[in-house]
């Protein structure tokens, strides 16, 4: 039987569930990271969620590295269109869907260390059909900020089968 919750609802039940335990957060990342392989690949750490509002870091490891010793640019993209979506699924009504229709990431400055995204979604009323541009600002060590992503998600009523 098919669930009747959305996906950001199943998310905040599960981050609510999970996040107070010891070690909840890293399952809650890992969870997620097995459901969205692609994103699972850079290895996100959420650390905060609530409808609306997401923080993720990313460590700084080989595997997301370049050949210059920095954060590989899709890295970043990847971590900043993570970080949009947590914030807008998270609170999105009831019987909605969305689906990234575009992503623009600018690069402030070449990223290292662990870093750490924010957004912060304004969230829709309604299930009426629209577009919503939500950024992500990405932090390194120092508070710097090294990226903005924008990312425009397309919201609207589920479709049923």
């Amino acid at each position: 039987m098919k669930s009747t919750k959305t996906v950001g609802e199943q998310a905040n039940q599960l981050w609510n569930r999970l996040s107070p335990l010891p070690g909840g957060k890293w399952l809650f990342s890992k969870l997620i990271g097995f459901v969205i392989p692609y994103t699972g690949s850079v290895q996100p750490r959420v650390v905060s969620l609530q409808p609306g509002h997401a923080v993720v870091n990313l460590h700084d490891r080989r595997r997301v590295r370049n050949h210059l010793k920095s954060i590989h640019a899709i890295a970043l993209a990847n971590l900043a269109e993570f970080t949009t979506g947590l914030a807008t699924l998270s609170g999105m009504p009831p019987a909605t869907r969305a689906i990234l229709t575009g992503l623009e990431v600018e690069y402030h400055k070449k990223a290292r260390g662990t870093l750490r995204a924010e957004c912060t979604s304004d969230l829709p009323a309604t299930i009426e059909t629209q577009s919503l541009k939500v950024e992500a600002k990405i932090y390194d060590a120092t508070s710097e900020c090294v990226a903005t992503g924008r990312a425009t998600w397309l919201i609207g009523p589920e479709k049923t089968r």
